[in-house]
């Protein structure tokens, strides 16, 4: 039987991701909607305001800021973590990565410092150097540039020429969108030009997303379908967009619930 802990964990879990979905929600709704009483609601929202997740407002939690990594990485944390796994088995001993910001990635290259020997990380994150800076394999590059508080993130023009310095076989990138018409989308123009100055760096740009950003339409055009090697997501992916991908080459791997398994769609030859 799950313990209390385990619950309780789920519980701030399931919460967290309601008033994320939904940017408000007062103590009453929630407490009817998991059935506990209003106090034990009042505690879990302090809880997850001490870690910050959440905005306490007067009888209500708020959403904070949609680019601070920590609410983000919460969300959907199991899934995010099992594409993460997916991802970090394709990465050998020796290798030397590059790895941009979001929820997915910084799991990643939790994995990787966790369980991956002499596996280097160059990022432009911030927030994904200081996650992983205690693990036991932790061997991080911190990219320079002009410096977003919000995603802890470095962009712009300083960005692209420390890029410039390195050459790598594999980049991997989270996105905020893909459709058909646009191809991988972001929210953040100034995020976007990083992408593509990192990824003319790597050989394979490799894309780690929750199925939920398929199809959706982001604000920025990204990179297009047929600059991308390679998708990790979830096995909710619908047939549709995974016809759509593996179409325009992209070899698709979805991570099961199962953390072990895997299945794997590519292009079927002509």
């Amino acid at each position: 039987m799950p313990s209390r802990e385990a619950d309780v964990a789920g519980r701030h879990s399931k919460v967290l991701e309601y008033v994320i979905e939904h940017g408000r929600a007062d103590v009453n709704e929630l407490s009817g909607l998991f059935a506990v009483s209003k106090v034990t609601i009042r505690k879990d929202l302090d809880r997850l305001e001490k870690r910050g997740l959440i905005r306490r407002e007067h009888g209500a939690a708020v959403a904070v800021e949609s680019d601070n990594v920590l609410s983000r990485l919460a969300f959907h944390y199991e899934t995010k973590r099992r594409i993460a796994q997916a991802a970090a088995a394709s990465i050998s001993e020796g290798d030397t990565v590059m790895i941009e910001s979001g929820s997915c990635s910084a799991l990643l290259a939790d994995e990787i410092a966790i369980h991956k020997r002499d596996v280097t990380i160059i990022t432009n994150s911030a927030f994904i150097a200081g996650f992983v800076r205690t693990a036991p394999y932790a061997r991080i590059v911190l990219l320079g540039g002009d410096y977003q508080t919000d995603s802890q993130v470095l962009v712009g023009p300083l960005l692209a020429q420390a890029a410039a310095n390195f050459h790598v076989d594999r980049m991997f990138i989270g996105i905020d969108g893909y459709t058909e018409q646009s191809g991988f989308t972001g929210r953040d123009h100034m995020r976007a030009e990083a992408v593509r100055a990192m990824a003319q760096q790597a050989r394979e740009l490799i894309v780690l997303s929750e199925s939920l950003k398929f199809p959706r339409q982001g604000a920025v055009r990204l990179v297009p379908a047929s600059a991308v090697a390679r998708v990790f997501t979830d096995d909710h992916l619908p047939l549709e967009i995974q016809t759509q991908l593996t179409s325009a080459g992209i070899t698709v791997t979805k991570a099961l619930a199962d953390p072990q398994s895997l299945t794997t769609a590519e292009k079927e030859p002509t």
